[in-house]
């Protein structure tokens, strides 16, 4: 699906834990927030950079991270990046809602969290899900 957006400069490095186990979810909407997010990174790096997509386990957590080589985001814009409609992308390139969809997402949907880290060259947002079954617990 975003094939055609990693074909120019940007390199894509995967670094998938053997200890992450498998969980219940729903694999369709978790698909929309790898979209977004991976979708998100490229546009940052405009093309050219760096994409690392990491899993690993952390205690009853799974971890997913994409890290981009783009130039970073100030703290006001991380404040704000999950809002509904707020986008730093120009008239008609963005709608503002694909970090605030996936937000939802994870968090109603899965009972998880996004958090982003950024400083300048670097922007990683972090998902993590809980082990456990949806509807368990």
């Amino acid at each position: 699906m975003l094939g055609h957006k990693l074909r120019g400069g940007v390199e894509v490095i995967r670094s998938y834990g053997v200890d992450v186990p498998r969980i219940d979810a729903y694999a369709g909407e978790l698909n929309q927030v790898w979209t977004n997010l991976i979708d998100n990174a490229v546009d940052a790096m405009n093309g050219t950079g760096t994409l690392r997509i990491s899993t690993r386990a952390d205690g009853d957590r799974i971890v997913v991270e994409f890290t981009d080589t783009g130039p970073g985001m100030p703290p006001e814009v991380a404040a704000r990046a999950f809002e509904p409609f707020y986008t730093t992308k120009d008239v008609g390139k963005g709608t503002g809602l694909g970090l605030d969809i996936a937000q939802r997402i994870v968090a109603e949907h899965h009972g998880g969290t996004i958090t982003i880290t950024s400083h300048p060259g670097e922007t990683t947002l972090q998902v993590r899900l809980p082990h456990q079954p949806i509807g368990a617990g």
